[in-house]
């Protein structure tokens, strides 16, 4: 590998019609292992079990790598992850869940040759089926060549293809089999099994390891990951994997004892409960007084951020007391837990306007009208129906931090998202309250429910140092679940107008 210089001396200007072909791990990422990633794959569409199979599989896998190839240590991940897996499944999180990790891992030099080439290869040791979503939808390769997995009924074996995982003179060969007679003008690789088809290259650079490389910024990226599902917040190492497996437990208990906590104490005293229990919550801002339901006041619409499915919660517990909430596609054992009363949406608009207004005569009430939770720094659209029924308006900016689990899911089961966030060590939620809306700015005042909507929404990611998206619910669930977040009712009422979507 002397022989080829360092990727810092590729010049990126003018190769608009020049292909480059790269390696992913150590080259296109900084990290030269994999095992996040398939640490990843095996907990999110595996579950719990997958991932301690992983785990104990891992040190034979480190010692055939190291002692015996390449190619058997990448063949003893690809088994523990994957044997009798759904295809599907890998797709699912390979679509949804893997980017947001990969491209937090990106090579800062590499991606500056990478992203200058005109036609974009990437020759990878790890299986296709898990990397192809990201390179092609994120970083705009044209072809992917990667080990490919035996599948049976639907179901990943476990085993390789022939010729077996792609390393070395494989990728030399899968390179010249795509590639034909025309030279590549340039190869990127980290380690000498990519030597053989960087030889194949016009011009061949070397990316060494430099732990302190700075990783790509997200603003550089050719398309911002704004949505993205599982339940892991950190890349799992092999350390942090065997900590959370033995944290799960502890965690569990200690959610349940948080969310019987917020069940079964009265209101007022459930901040004072979470903190107790290690759960932070932070108020800022001025809370309006509860209406005064005895002289005809009307109840305030506080209009809220959504993070998790918790986000009423903690508003309630940020003012000391229940405030409804209107809900849609809320799980049944989180409706049982629900220390506060929610309603669900019908999906009619006439409908659920009615029941709004009914709900805002009993008393103040709280909405989410992004209609989904989204965890990156954007807004989603906010529907415009709660702008037309009232002028008692509060938006409320919130936020929320988690170290360990998400707390929100698209593709699992919606009942356990408030336990996932609850085993999170020291959960966070900051409830900021803003200015009631002036009279001027509803549409009392003359203003139309969207340009009211779209007010509220600038001025909540102003606060939060957020972007507004024109997003929707069907768009998330699109992109993280292959479908448009409906959940057809037995009774298959269909609705065109829907609050929240």
């Amino acid at each position: 590998m002397d022989s080829f210089p360092t990727v810092d001396k590729c010049a990126s200007i003018g190769r608009e019609k020049h292909t480059v072909v790269a390696d992913m791990d150590g080259t296109l990422l900084r990290g030269r292992s994999s095992f996040p990633y398939f640490a990843l794959l095996a907990f999110e569409a595996g579950g719990i079990f997958r991932l301690i199979f992983l785990l104990l599989a891992s040190p034979l896998a480190g010692l055939l790598y190291y002692f015996v190839s390449e190619s058997a240590g990448i063949k003893v991940l690809i088994f523990a992850t994957c044997a009798g897996m759904k295809v599907s499944d890998i797709e699912s999180v390979a679509r949804a869940v893997l980017p947001k990790f990969y491209s937090s891992d990106l090579h800062s030099e590499s991606w500056r040759v990478f992203s200058s080439c005109g036609k974009r290869c990437v020759l990878t040791a790890n299986p296709r089926i898990m990397v192809e979503a990201f390179l092609k939808d994120f970083l705009g390769a044209d072809l992917v060549l990667g080990t490919e997995m035996s599948t049976y009924k639907g179901r990943a074996t476990g085993f390789v293809l022939s010729p077996g995982v792609l390393v070395g003179k494989n990728k030399a060969d899968a390179l010249k089999k795509a590639f034909g007679e025309a030279q590549p003008e340039i190869g990127l690789g980290d380690r000498h099994t990519d030597a053989p088809f960087m030889a194949l290259c016009k011009d061949g650079y070397i990316v060494p390891p430099k732990p302190d490389v700075k990783a790509v910024t997200t603003d550089k990226l050719p398309k911002p990951i704004i949505f993205h599902d599982g339940r892991l917040v950190q890349k799992p190492t092999p350390l942090s994997a065997l900590l959370t497996i033995l944290w799960i437990p502890i965690g569990f208990i200690l959610a349940c004892l948080r969310i019987a906590a917020g069940s079964l104490l009265p209101m007022p005293m459930v901040y004072y409960a979470f903190w107790a229990l290690g759960v932070r919550v932070t108020i800022k801002g001025t809370p309006p007084p509860p209406a005064k339901k005895s002289i005809g006041q009307s109840g305030v619409l506080f209009i809220c951020s959504h993070r998790t499915l918790l986000d009423p919660i903690f508003l309630s517990t940020a003012l000391g007391r229940p405030i409804p909430a209107v809900t849609y596609s809320v799980s049944r054992l989180s409706e049982i837990i629900s220390p506060i009363k929610t309603v669900r949406l019908s999906r009619d608009r006439a409908t659920d306007a009615s029941m709004i207004k009914k709900l805002l005569e009993e008393g103040d009430l709280a909405i989410c009208p992004e209609g989904t939770t989204c965890r990156e720094p954007f807004l989603l659209r906010f529907s415009a129906l709660f702008a037309e029924l009232t002028d008692q308006l509060v938006p409320v900016a919130l936020v929320n931090r988690m170290s360990m689990f998400h707390g929100t899911t698209a593709r699992g089961w919606k009942g356990m998202d408030p336990f996932y966030f609850f085993m999170n060590p020291s959960p966070a939620y900051e409830v900021t309250f803003l200015n009631r809306l002036p009279q001027e700015l509803t549409c009392t005042g003359g203003k139309s429910s969207h340009e009211v909507a779209n007010y509220i929404q600038r001025v909540i990611a102003a606060t939060l140092s957020y972007e507004c998206t024109s997003f929707t619910r069907r768009d998330k669930y699109r992109a993280l679940a292959g479908n448009d977040g409906t959940v057809v009712e037995k009774t298959k009422l269909q609705a065109n107008k829907v609050m929240g979507c």
